[in-house]
């Protein structure tokens, strides 16, 4: 026997649907004859339920709709039953590669009744069935359809039993899924890179993620509705449920199943750049937490000042205006650091009770309080004395009048100046501290941008590697 194939099709994920004919030949030695005898007949059609013929049907499962047609039957005994018919038989689909996935579908012929030692099968051709006539069909690509003689001796009887397996090679032709499904999926994470580039100052760059985030969500119910609905593999769309509970939800919680074997390779591949999308999100928030801090409100604690303003802007050939970084200044920087912090450890403890500072830049001195005037000019050195004096007692308007009048005048007008200064001094450290959050958030930013490219890139080759193919036309 041997069958030739016009058409086939999957009409479900576990279902296999083939079009074609069911060729069987066998010779019957009730039915031969001298054609000269008998006017030169050499070959009749008979009805098949005139004369014998084999039961020979799909064995697993399977559903065997052939139409009845005549029995040709030669003058030598030679009878030829070719009736077409649909044949449908069941088949596991395995979709781990999905759309990159090949199918291995057997359909199994024997005889209903008879056992090996009463009807034995014979194939006309290894090589399996006639593809001659096949009709190429759109989704599937055939690769062949080799067939085998099995001879097997169940537990039950002693008697052996015959029968014939055709594997249907198919593979599904990708190049609908590739320019429909991945090609956009790259646009919409590659749209998520571009969100790093974005000022923070524009107000647009938490909504162009967000943006993103429910494009790439909505587009995946395109994908849920591609995926098989029934199957042994289970794509891991279901854990991006938690990224997104409620819109996600109902667009891919009705095409779940409850049993896994498997992830397709689509399904890892989409739930990769879904976490991308949705952590860029998460640090894009992070960067304009950092972007709007204010010295008010929020101190830089000093690991973010090595991470941030150091090494991470080293390591990503930053730069900043006016500061050099790079491995030297970073190491003079933090020595000059530990330094500073020795020498405000030895300090007397007099100079702690004065609230006199060796170094005027690291301790200002109070808006409403006096301090050392070393940086006045040697002109108002005389006044020091006093000055020092008025620090150990409370400085009210009665100590000052008891002053003269120039002295007053003086010690008012360097309470001003100092006043002045302190808050011209804590406006420069604002200033440079909202600076240094800017430039944080800069650097997390660029180290963001890098990252997540590299991990797109590297997402998209892995699993355009490990497919099996790429392009099935």
């Amino acid at each position: 026997m041997g069958p030739l194939w016009n058409a086939l099709r999957l009409i479900s994920p576990r279902t296999l649907s083939n079009n074609g004919l069911k060729r069987q030949e066998w010779n019957d030695y009730n039915l031969r004859w001298n054609d000269s005898e008998y006017g030169g007949v050499k070959d009749l059609r008979i009805t098949p339920n005139k004369l014998w013929k084999p039961d020979v049907l799909i064995a697993d499962e399977g559903f065997d709709g052939t139409y009845q047609t005549n029995v040709v039957v030669r003058s030598n005994g030679s009878c030829l039953y070719v009736p077409p018919g649909i044949f449908k038989s069941t088949c596991k689909i395995d979709i781990t590669w999905f759309p990159f996935d090949d199918q291995h579908c057997d359909m199994k012929f024997g005889s209903w009744t008879y056992d090996g030692n009463q009807l034995d099968l014979v194939l006309k051709d290894e090589s399996g069935g006639d593809l001659s006539d096949f009709i190429t069909n759109g989704e599937w690509y055939l690769i062949g359809m080799p067939g085998k003689k099995n001879t097997i001796t169940y537990a039950c009887c002693p008697e052996p039993y015959v029968d014939v397996t055709f594997t249907i090679m198919i593979r599904r032709r990708t190049l609908y899924y590739f320019f429909n499904l991945i090609v956009p999926c790259v646009l919409i994470s590659s749209m998520a890179l571009l969100g790093f580039t974005l000022p923070p100052d524009s107000g647009e760059k938490l909504t162009l993620g967000v943006t993103i985030l429910l494009s790439l969500t909505v587009f995946l119910n395109l994908v849920a509705e591609t995926l098989p609905q029934v199957s042994d593999a289970i794509p891991l769309l279901g854990v991006t449920i938690l990224l997104s509970q409620t819109v996600f939800s109902l667009l891919v919680g009705h095409v779940i199943t409850k049993t896994s074997e498997a992830i397709p390779l689509i399904g890892t591949y989409f739930n990769c750049i879904m976490f991308m999308v949705a952590s860029s999100v998460v640090l894009t928030v992070v960067v304009l937490n950092y972007h709007h801090r204010t010295a008010d409100i929020h101190e830089m604690p000093q690991w973010i000042k090595t991470v941030f303003l150091q090494w991470l802007p080293w390591i990503l050939r930053m730069s900043r205006p006016g500061k050099k970084i790079t491995r030297k200044t970073i190491m003079m920087t933090n020595r000059m650091r530990e330094l500073e912090l020795k020498e405000r450890s030895s300090k007397s403890l007099l100079a702690n009770v004065l609230d006199i500072d060796d170094d005027f830049r690291h301790a200002p001195p109070p808006p409403n309080s006096t301090a050392s005037t070393g940086n006045l000019g040697p002109g108002c050195s005389i006044f020091r004395t006093d000055f020092r004096r008025s620090f150990v007692r409370p400085s009210t308007m009665e100590d000052v009048g008891g002053l003269g009048s120039h002295h007053r005048e003086l010690h008012l007008i360097l309470r001003e100046l100092q006043f002045i200064t302190a808050r011209m001094k804590k406006a420069d450290e604002e200033a440079e501290l909202i600076s240094d959050w800017k430039f944080a958030a800069m650097v997390v930013d660029r180290f963001c941008l890098f990252v997540f490219t590299l991990f797109t890139i590297i997402a998209t080759v892995a699993v355009l590697l490990s497919a099996p193919h790429i392009i099935v036309q």
